[in-house]
């Protein structure tokens, strides 16, 4: 049976007729922190936060093999296309974050439908999107879901809108993992936001979003599954009527954390317990109804984009104690017992392991794998 890598010289085959086998293939793809590798000129002081390391690949790799299962780990670099020729996968688990450009994280979906290999997680447009968190917004907002005031920045002249009012927030329109926001993110007058803006745009060399600050609760909400998930899941029990499990929430509480009110790059890489980490609450202590309305806005922003299978929407109170979405993740971290979405999964007993083949299981069904 011919491979879904080779060329359509050589009889390739679209991904709906793959044809089911088991054990599977799995590539893991990744970008790496590497912190003995030396800096390019003039890139910001946080850069490659968000992408991850060598012991969340073996974590996963592990749950993965823990089926039976062969895996191997390929850096999503330049040769990336290369090395999948030659490995030839059934399936790649996907959590590249990309090398670059406003959008990044959707480099490696787009090659994988490209070259016709089976994926995890969403697909190339909603990763694409997802990044820029200024369309985000724009798309929320024009399907009716609660977003603060903003406005984006392209050149730090633009005259500011009136119905952003000071504190603001500012921050590159076009990273994740708290990239670009600090202590001095939160501005209270013109001159600090000029400085701010001009500082985003040129150290991160991309556009800078800024938004009514909300001085409210900061929650993150995770979600799983699709409306067929039960049809492929190994636990079918998770799923509610419509398909999806929805994760106990989290909040995070910045108030002990090295950057006070502010959930920014070094609050979120201060290992848990540490001083100056926030504190991680799971399940958040709220009232049923606010816990309803949650989970019912991130799942409708997972749909508005059109997620599949797994993400995490963050969500923070205005000042009135209303949700207002920030962003959505769906490629949110999956370092054990340290990323948002596994302490989720956590409270409520699932295992990491489980979460991992659940993901996998559900990125395989798409493609006729199961």
């Amino acid at each position: 049976m011919s491979s879904p890598i080779l060329s359509s010289e050589e009889g390739e085959k679209p991904p709906s007729s793959h044809p089911r086998k088991w054990p599977w293939r799995v590539a893991v793809l990744a970008n790496i922190k590497d912190e003995s590798k030396p800096r390019p000129p003039n890139v910001p002081p946080d850069a490659y936060a968000d992408y991850d390391s060598i012991e969340t690949v073996h974590a996963i790799q592990a749950a993965i093999e823990s089926e039976g299962h062969e895996t191997r780990f390929i850096e999503a670099n330049r040769d990336l296309p290369f090395a999948l020729r030659e490995y030839q996968p059934d399936i790649c688990f996907n959590i590249a974050e990309g090398l670059g450009g406003d959008a990044r994280e959707a480099q490696v979906p787009a090659l994988l439908e490209l070259m016709g290999i089976p994926y995890t997680g969403s697909r190339v447009l909603t990763n694409a999107i997802a990044l820029d968190k200024t369309l985000t917004k724009r798309i929320w907002r024009d399907r009716r879901l609660p977003v603060a005031p903003f406005q984006e920045f392209t050149t730090g002249d633009e005259p500011l809108r009136p119905e952003l009012k000071f504190p603001l927030f500012v921050k590159p329109a076009r990273e994740g993992t708290g990239m670009g926001v600090d202590a001095e993110a939160r501005v209270n007058n013109e001159a600090e936001l000029r400085r701010r803006v001009r500082y985003v745009i040129q150290t991160y060399q991309q556009p800078a979003l800024v938004e009514t600050y909300l001085p409210g609760r900061e929650f993150t909400v995770g979600q799983i599954g699709r409306p067929d998930a039960r049809r492929y899941s190994r636990h079918p029990e998770w799923y509610d009527a419509d398909g999806f499990h929805r994760f106990p929430i989290l909040e995070l509480n910045t108030t002990p954390a090295v950057t006070p009110g502010i959930y920014g790059h070094e609050a979120k890489a201060t290992a848990i317990g540490a001083p100056g980490a926030p504190e991680y609450i799971c399940p958040a202590l709220l009232e049923p109804e606010l816990a309803r309305k949650l989970h019912h806005l991130a799942l409708r922003a997972h749909l508005v984009l059109g997620a599949l299978d797994i993400s995490r929407v963050d969500i923070r109170l205005d000042a009135e104690g209303q949700p207002r979405l920030l962003e959505i993740n769906p490629l949110p971290g999956l370092a054990p017992n340290y990323s948002d979405l596994c302490l989720m999964a956590a409270a409520e007993g699932i295992a990491y392991r489980d979460l991992i083949l659940e993901i996998l299981h559900l990125g395989a069904s798409r493609w006729g794998l199961l």
